[in-house]
């Protein structure tokens, strides 16, 4: 393969549908494998492959990805092609689809994003998928109210977010619960827009704060008692794993993109589209200083599978498995002579990652 001259570095295209300006976690995804591959990889981050020089291809959302894939399997059918599968690629129709199967089939790699998304895989395509777990920074714990129980929710407006679930369980709940709901996300669908900012201008309980910068987002989050996550569909929720990285505890629907990362036997989980449920979990959790402490101790034990070290190291191993010429230099020994003399062993330098059409990515 070229990538395996002398001197050169390989090249690696992360295709994304998302630009930086959607805030989306396609693009965050995107950019932090980025800053997780410049170490021994040069990259870039495009919307589409349009002929692009590389080695290896790395596609996110099979479906909305789908032209990229198959021109570069064509033009590069002995290069190694990995298809990232999201929510909506795996428990939507993705795999009823004739045409979106042989997507799926031209892959070198699949990766999913939660622990229980291979079981939806048949089993020829199972045999080559690969899970990555999702990661954040740890933050320390926030600061809590006391004078109200904090609940924030964290999603674009859009359908597959369901947003409907909050405004629901805000009708469920008693009036007199002192309960305060931050909502944070970009209207990408206006009808869900304005009934965002009907119910705040109805209840002072529920705040629509609109989209926010990911730092603003997770400060808030983090000062918050809960997340309530109530999705109809998850490839695997960054939003949960944000919430779980900062201290703060989770409610979410029982979809695999939220249990996959919880834990099947997790105790804040309700069925989805159930807002009665979602409203006893979160009474509950108002109500209960031990219930509260239980969920937040059962996010406690999976934090550490969200760490970036983590995640960086199962995408280096998966890249180094595809081509050898990424795996990183284990750094020499000096010999006797240089140890005693005190010389210091040379470090490389890494290049950062490009994107195409987008701001510089760090990861």
């Amino acid at each position: 393969m070229a990538a395996r001259r002398a001197g050169r570095r390989p090249r690696v295209v992360i295709v994304t549908p998302s630009r930086a300006a959607a805030n989306n976690g396609n693009w965050h995804t995107a950019a932090r494998w980025a800053g997780f591959l410049a170490a021994t990889c040069d990259v870039v981050v495009a919307s589409s492959w349009n002929g692009l020089p590389c080695d290896l291809l790395i596609a996110l959302h099979a479906q909305r990805s789908a032209a990229s894939i198959r021109s570069f399997a064509a033009a590069h059918p002995d290069r190694p092609l990995v298809v990232v599968l999201t929510g909506t690629d795996l428990y939507g129709d993705v795999l009823d689809c004739a045409r979106s199967r042989e997507t799926l089939q031209r892959a070198t790699r699949l990766v999913v994003l939660n622990e229980l998304a291979p079981r939806r895989l048949p089993n020829a395509l199972r045999a080559k998928t690969v899970v990555i777990l999702q990661s954040a920074r740890q933050l320390s714990p926030g600061r809590k109210p006391r004078r109200h129980f904090a609940v924030a929710v964290l999603g674009h407006l859009r359908d597959v977010k369901n947003p409907q679930l909050v405004w629901a369980l805000l009708r469920e709940l008693p009036p007199d619960l002192p309960v305060r709901i931050r909502h944070i996300g970009t209207a990408l669908d206006p009808a869900l827009g304005r009934n965002a900012a009907h119910v705040a201008a109805q209840d002072r309980r529920y705040r629509w704060l609109g989209g926010l910068p990911r730092a603003q987002a997770r400060q808030i989050v983090r000062n918050s008692h809960l997340l309530l996550h109530p999705s109809h569909v998850e490839g695997g929720a960054q939003s949960v794993i944000e919430a779980v990285t900062a201290h703060t505890a989770v409610i979410a629907s029982d979809v695999d993109g939220n249990a996959g990362l919880l834990g099947r036997s997790y105790p804040g989980l309700f069925a989805a589209d159930d807002a009665a449920a979602a409203c006893a979990l979160l009474r509950r959790a108002a109500d209960e200083p031990g219930f509260l402490r239980q969920l937040e101790q059962n996010c406690a034990t999976r934090a550490t599978r969200f760490s970036p070290e983590r995640e960086r190291a199962a995408l280096r191993r998966l890249v180094a498995g595809l081509l050898p010429a990424a795996r990183p230099t284990p750094p020499s020994r000096p010999d006797r002579g240089q140890a005693l003399a005190g010389a210091a062993p040379q470090r490389r330098s890494s290049a950062s990652p490009r994107c195409a059409g987008s701001r510089r990515s760090r990861g």
